[in-house]
């Protein structure tokens, strides 16, 4: 394959799903240490408490990250660990970070920071959390004091990553912490976010950040029948929901008019103050795109749950606010992971390409998340671990950025999810999503087939 010169190649992290040490060295608690610590709310009843021990293997996972090649390594820094409760700056927190960066400088690898990665302080969610407008402001001072020891070290900084998950999905519907069903207050917390993330991109912007960005898990929403008005109408709903009710304030300093009628009963223009959309449209310099699947909608219930070969009586699972008619469900046609989503790299390629065509102002893209899950990861006889597809899900999702490069998306980098199999929120440690495995007894790490796989493309296949 043939990439631009420069093209960034790496893999990225979360720290709450790999450091562990949730209570060491100052830290307290995040929303995730007590959403885990609630009956039957992961799977398993497993919880972050230890993980994969990254945050006393650092160096050893840098030195992997060294060996797979690795040009970039995106990582969150933990709120929690480092302003416990939201007081003090607690310098032990920031002290791993620093030498976190210094190894990766040493090591010839560029961090690439994401300030807020869904572990809120909970003494912060037990004031209202993101529902609350004055978090914003927590936040914003949050990002000045990791900045102010990490900027000289750091060149690319990412405000949030994954919104609509620590909004809609935390706070409407309940799987990811603080575990909520309350959908004024998921908007709350939507706009919130998107007012945080301005108010840091002028606050670090003025102390000479180098660049500035956010990252959106962003989706297809394909009509299931696309001749059928009610299918249309769902898919247009969900685009708005799940899609351009991210991108239009970032990009367009304004909410989506058809969004903000669908949602007129749950008050999202009552919290719009004057000059938020302003501040909240601060220029970025990258946006981050995280792509997992596309999302097959239909404005019939019944229809979707007999593709999903459910009981007629049973209720099919909706989106948030859009309505139990309007469902998305993966299509049948296609292979899919372990989490049962679709495997479709097309749909990778398709969203890019959209990106550019849709948003004139659009700044640089980099795919800062993209793997799959898969089951019968187990290190063998032979001491490896053969997980040909992922191996396999990966090359093609690289085809597809190839080519949606070649069809002129400015795609300028791909971070592979995930570096180290981990705590994956809801679903525990029972989804492996790694290129390296962990055996979560010992900590030992086995790099997988697939890992080599992305290694040897990095060292030959990606040529300039």
């Amino acid at each position: 394959m043939s990439f631009p010169a420069g093209f960034l190649w790496g893999s990225a992290t979360a720290a709450a799903q790999v450091e562990g040490a949730a209570h060491e060295d100052g830290k307290e608690d995040s929303i995730w240490d007590v959403f885990a610590r609630v009956p039957d709310a992961i799977a398993h009843g497993d919880t972050p408490e230890v993980a994969s021990d990254h945050y006393h293997r650092m160096p050893e996972d840098v030195a992997l990250m060294k060996e797979l090649g690795l040009g970039a390594y995106r990582f969150s820094t933990s709120w929690a660990r480092i302003k416990p409760g939201d007081r003090q700056v607690n310098r032990k927190g920031l002290d791993f970070y620093s030498r976190l960066v210094d190894e990766l400088l040493e090591a010839g690898i560029m961090p690439w920071l994401t300030l807020y990665h869904w572990d809120l302080p909970q003494a912060l969610q037990e004031r209202g959390g993101w529902s609350n407008r004055d978090t914003a402001y927590r936040f914003q001072e949050f990002a000045i004091a990791v900045h102010d020891v990490l900027g000289d070290r750091v060149s690319h900084w990412t405000t949030f990553n994954e919104p609509l998950c620590s909004s809609l999905i935390a706070y409407a519907s309940g799987e990811h912490a603080p575990g909520l069903r309350d959908p004024r207050a998921a908007l709350a917390a939507v706009h919130h976010q998107h007012l945080a993330h301005g108010l840091t991109v002028e606050a670090l912007r003025a102390r000479g950040a180098g660049k500035l960005g956010i990252t959106l898990n962003l989706t297809n929403a394909i009509p299931d029948l696309p001749g059928d008005p009610l299918d249309i109408e769902a898919a247009r709903r969900v685009d708005a929901l799940f899609n351009r009710m991210y991108l239009e304030p970032i990009l367009l300093s304004r909410y989506p008019d058809d969004l903000l009628m669908d949602v007129s009963e749950f008050g999202l223009g009552e919290l719009i103050q004057a000059g938020d959309l302003e501040v909240i449209g601060a220029p970025i310099d990258f946006l981050g795109v995280n792509y997992y699947h596309d999302d097959n909608v239909s404005g019939h219930p019944l229809r979707a749950g007999a593709r999903l070969n459910l009981e007629p009586t049973t209720r099919v699972k909706s989106s948030p606010f859009v309505g139990s008619e309007y469902v998305t469900f993966p299509s049948r046609d296609l292979p899919r992971t372990a989490m049962d989503w679709e495997v479709n790299p097309d749909g990778l390629r398709a969203l890019l390409v959209r990106l550019g065509h849709e948003y004139p102002n659009l700044p640089p893209l980099y795919v800062t998340e993209n793997g799959g899950a898969y089951g019968g990861d187990v290190v063998g006889e032979d001491g490896q671990v053969h997980d040909p597809e992922r191996a396999a899900y990966i090359l093609h999702h690289i085809r597809a950025v190839e080519e949606a490069v070649a069809e002129g998306a400015d795609v300028r980098g791909y971070f592979l999810w995930s570096l180290l199999d981990n705590f994956e929120w809801a679903w525990g440690f029972q989804k492996r999503f790694g290129i390296v495995h962990v055996d979560y007894e010992t900590q030992l790490r086995t790099v997988k087939d697939s890992g080599l796989a992305y290694a040897r493309f990095i060292r030959n296949g990606s040529s300039s």
